[in-house]
């Protein structure tokens, strides 16, 4: 029986070829026969049973590989024995002489296929042909520019390391594929799915369903922990290749393809193909479809979206992020692992609290949760009471999470660093307790939703989405900075003139990116000046009406289901949809400052170490402008101070008001300055 090309042998394939005795004694036997044939000893008996291992040669693990071998390719006598002639001349001397005395030719000191067809025992011109296993599996290589049956034949180095028993890997190979040596702890459903996977595999293995494995999904850790411990139930080794190494020309990946398909059977192994998506014109999209289609054996392609290989049966498992009693769990066996002591247990008691905070701001994978607990035990002094130590901990848990999730949208957005506090907001008090309210919801959602069940009422994602509306200055930024600071979240403004497009699509995958870029870490996203995008939506006159009201449309959708904050700003909040509005979970009109409010402002925009001399702020207060303008005017009497070497007077704030009121075309009034000088 023989093994088609591009097919594995099945394991029962009957080997007529290689006898019970080891590689030593079927070299031998090759010897005695070319010997023969070149008449040295016509009536020479035939080798013992065993041969004397030389000293260069392993003393063991060879006993088996020739069989081995001629089952898994499925040799026939003839071939496994111009294999051992191969073989001889790489571990006996006296096979080059003896080579070119069998072919009459002292220069022909080396095996042919020529010499094999005269000299050894079965021949057949089927091996030679390019699909026969010797040639279509790479085991010899017929040197190039002379013909066929004369050239050099030449065992390929990997096989005979093979028959050798030597463990080694085809060094063409060599910075295409890496042994995964490890791909880390599972959780629960993690590992299941990795049973599931090594009881398919185990069930089809050698048939015409064995699948094609697609792990699909974005946590990319899971998915290399998933394959290695799949093919490791199954005694498997496991490789990797990145999707960009394969070759875009035909040749090249067909040759890639036997070359790996020789590599698998011979090492047992399985090869996870891993990258990034690509569009469907890239070429090594192409690439990695025709590997996928042509491959054969153990393949898993780790990747977010499906393949859907046309020529092979597929296997599609969602590798999804641990859901959030597993997170939950991931963390306290980090705080509390079995080999701890009582004081472990302990803190890990005092840190509860934390542990469901950091669950629901931060959905992280389980390589995520190990690499930050790590990162911010080593910050951790450890020092300290009991509840300073856990305190301590805690907030390096909550620092560390941040900082690792923040999401990458620089092109998009502009993160903000909070720097203002409560005190530093001047609102009527209706306002300020909505914005306390704000935090209960974002704070609170996980007790409320999961733990008190909500979530089970509502089809409703769990998002707080906030209108912030206001003429402009009036605080709003400021009051997206102070929610930003009381939460311990990072801030994030967009810019929405480089998120909505001309081009028909391209807003909602702006949109996309800064969701799904956030969504792990809870980012606020702060929609600045969002009447760009979110005013009356209009009737549809044509295609374009038509789109822009999709826009509208995907945003809500995806303001609902984002798992944290998300605030839009507007100017005219007065113009926005109604039915944008019922939406939306909070609204909060940040109104003019009035006379009382400005003086304040005024009261509190200078830091304490501002040396001012003779302000009065009840004269301040009858300048008309918002708490914006309030900051500038500020900022720049104190450059003026400043520069003039002396402290901070009205005369410099006459100066800067003016100056900030020409940006605008505004001129001070006689009533908002009188008296101030």
């Amino acid at each position: 029986m023989r093994v088609t090309p591009g097919q594995p042998a099945s394991e029962g394939v009957a080997n007529d070829a290689a006898p019970a005795s080891d590689y030593l004694a079927g070299i031998a036997r090759v010897r005695a026969a070319l010997e023969r044939h070149a008449s040295l000893d016509p009536e020479q008996p035939p080798p013992p049973e065993a041969q004397p291992v030389p000293p260069h040669l392993p003393a063991t693990g060879g006993d088996s590989t020739l069989a081995s071998l001629c089952q898994i390719f499925g040799l026939s006598p003839f071939e496994s024995d111009v294999l051992l002639l191969c073989a001889g001349m790489e571990l006996d001397a006296t096979f080059a002489p003896l080579c070119g005395r069998a072919q009459v030719d002292a220069r022909r000191e080396y095996p042919t296929f020529g010499l094999a067809l005269a000299a050894l025992p079965g021949a057949s011109w089927r091996a030679l042909l390019p699909d026969a296993p010797l040639r279509y599996w790479q085991l010899v290589r017929v040197a190039p520019g002379g013909s066929l049956t004369a050239s050099e034949l030449a065992i390929d180095e990997r096989v005979l390391h093979y028959l050798l028993g030597l463990d080694s890997r085809d060094e063409r190979l060599a910075g295409l594929v890496e042994l995964v040596a490890d791909g880390g702890d599972l959780v629960p459903s993690h590992r299941r799915l990795a049973e599931r996977l090594a009881r398919t595999w185990e069930r089809t293995r050698g048939g015409p369903d064995f699948p094609v494995v697609e792990l699909c999904g974005d946590d990319t850790p899971a998915k290399w922990a998933l394959a290695t411990a799949a093919c490791g139930l199954l005694g498997w080794r496991l490789y990797a290749m990145a999707t960009e190494a394969l070759p875009a020309g035909a040749a090249e990946l067909d040759s890639l393809l036997r070359l790996w398909h020789r590599e698998a059977l011979l090492s047992r192994a399985a090869l996870l193909l891993a990258g990034d998506d690509l569009r469907p014109e890239d070429p090594q999209e192409t690439a990695l479809r025709r590997f996928v289609d042509q491959a054969r054996g153990g393949l898993i392609v780790a990747r977010r979206r499906r393949l859907s290989p046309r020529h092979r049966p597929v296997l599609s498992i969602d590798v999804a992020k641990p859901g959030l009693d597993e997170q939950r769990d991931e963390w306290r066996r980090l705080l509390a692992p079995p080999q701890a002591g009582p004081g472990a247990a302990a803190l890990a008691g005092q840190l509860a609290d934390q542990v469901e905070a950091l669950v629901d701001h931060f959905s992280l994978h389980a390589a995520e949760i190990r690499s930050a607990y790590f990162e911010a035990a080593g910050r951790w002094s450890g020092g300290g009471s009991n509840g300073e130590g856990a305190e301590a901990l805690g907030a390096a848990l909550w620092d560390t999470c941040r900082t690792r999730v923040r999401p990458a949208l620089a092109d998009l957005a502009e993160r903000l660093e909070p720097r203002a506090a409560w005190d530093d907001l001047v609102l009527p008090e209706g306002q300020r307790q909505i914005l306390r309210e704000v935090v209960a919801h974002v704070r609170r959602r996980g007790l409320v939703y999961r733990t008190w069940g909500f979530d089970r009422k509502t089809a409703r994602g769990h998002g707080v989405s906030v209108l912030f509306g206001g003429a402009s200055g009036t605080g709003k930024t400021l009051a997206a900075e102070v929610l930003a600071a009381e939460l311990g979240l990072d801030l994030y403004r967009i810019d929405l003139s480089s998120v909505v497009s001309k081009y028909i699509g391209e807003t909602e995958k702006n949109l996309q990116r800064i969701f799904d870029a956030a969504e792990a870490g809870g980012t606020i996203l702060l929609f600045d000046e969002a009447d760009a995008l979110f005013g009356k939506r209009s009737e549809v006159k044509d295609s374009h009406d038509r789109y822009a009201n999709l826009e509208v449309s995907y945003l809500l959708q995806r303001m609902e289901s984002y798992r944290g904050l998300a605030i839009l700003t507007s100017n005219m909040p007065e113009a926005l949809d109604s039915a944008f509005k019922r939406r939306l979970r909070f609204i909060v009109e940040f109104p003019f400052p009035d006379a009382a409010q400005r003086r304040e402002l005024w009261r509190r925009v200078f830091p304490a170490p501002v040396p001012t001399v003779g302000l009065d702020f009840d004269r301040l207060a009858r300048l008309n402008v918002a708490g914006g303008h309030v900051r500038n005017i500020a900022l720049h009497a104190a450059f003026l101070a400043a520069d003039a070497g002396r402290t901070v007077t009205m005369r410099d704030l006459l100066a800067a008001a003016r100056r900030e009121l020409a940006k605008s075309g505004r001129t001070l009034s006689e009533a908002e300055v009188r008296d101030w000088m």
